[in-house]
C-alpha cells in the first residue's frame, strides 16, 4: 500500500497521528520527539534505540522522519486489525471510573498497581506528554492514535534493536 492507496479520511488521520509525535510542528519526527512519546508510552528507550528506529524508516538519510516516510511506515503495517481493540483494552485498565479520561489519581494507581514507584513528578510528567488536546487528562483518542502509530512503527521497523522495545 503507498500513500495514494489510502483514503482521504486515512490520510487525515495520518496527518493528525504525525502532528502528535511531531511536537514542534516543523513537519519532521526527531530523534528528542520520539524519544518522548516512547516515554509517554512507559519505554525508556537508548539513545541507539531510537536512533534505529528513526533510520529504519528515515528514506532519506537526513536523520528525521518527514510526513511522507511517515506514510510509507504506516502502510506496512496498515492490517493490524487488532490494534484498536487492544489499546481499548489496555486504556480501560488505568481508566479506572470509565469516564473516558485518565487524569493522575488513575495514573498514579495503576502504576502502584504494576509495581512501578513514580514520583509525582514523573506522573505529571507522562500526563503532560500524553495529554494531546491540554485539558489536565489522557483521552482515549489521543491515546489511541498515538499508540496504534507508534506500534505500527515498530511493527514496520526490521532492525533488531527496534524490536527489543517491546
Amino acid at each position: 500500500m503507498c500513500a495514494s492507496q489510502f483514503t482521504d479520511v486515512q490520510m487525515e488521520d495520518l496527518r493528525a497521528s504525525f502532528a502528535l509525535f511531531d511536537q514542534d510542528g516543523d513537519g519532521h519526527i526527531t530523534t528528542s520527539e520520539l524519544t518522548a512519546v516512547m516515554k509517554c508510552l512507559g519505554q525508556n528507550p537508548t539513545d541507539a534505540e531510537i536512533l534505529a528506529i528513526i533510520k529504519e524508516v528515515d528514506a532519506d538519510g537526513n536523520g528525521t522522519i518527514e510526513f511522507s516516510e511517515f506514510v510509507i511506515a504506516m502502510a506496512k503495517s496498515v492490517n493490524d486489525i487488532d490494534a484498536e481493540k487492544e489499546i481499548k483494552e489496555a486504556f480501560d485498565v488505568f481508566d479506572k471510573d470509565g469516564n473516558g479520561h485518565i487524569n493522575v489519581e488513575e495514573l498514579r494507581y495503576v502504576s502502584v498497581n504494576l509495581g512501578e514507584t513514580f514520583s509525582d513528578e514523573d506522573i505529571a510528567e507522562m500526563l503532560k506528554q500524553a495529554d494531546f488536546d491540554g485539558d489536565g487528562v489522557v483521552n482515549y483518542k489521543g491515546i489511541f492514535l498515538c499508540l496504534d502509530i507508534f506500534l505500527k512503527l515498530l511493527d514496520g521497523c526490521k532492525n533488531s534493536a527496534c524490536k527489543l522495545l517491546f
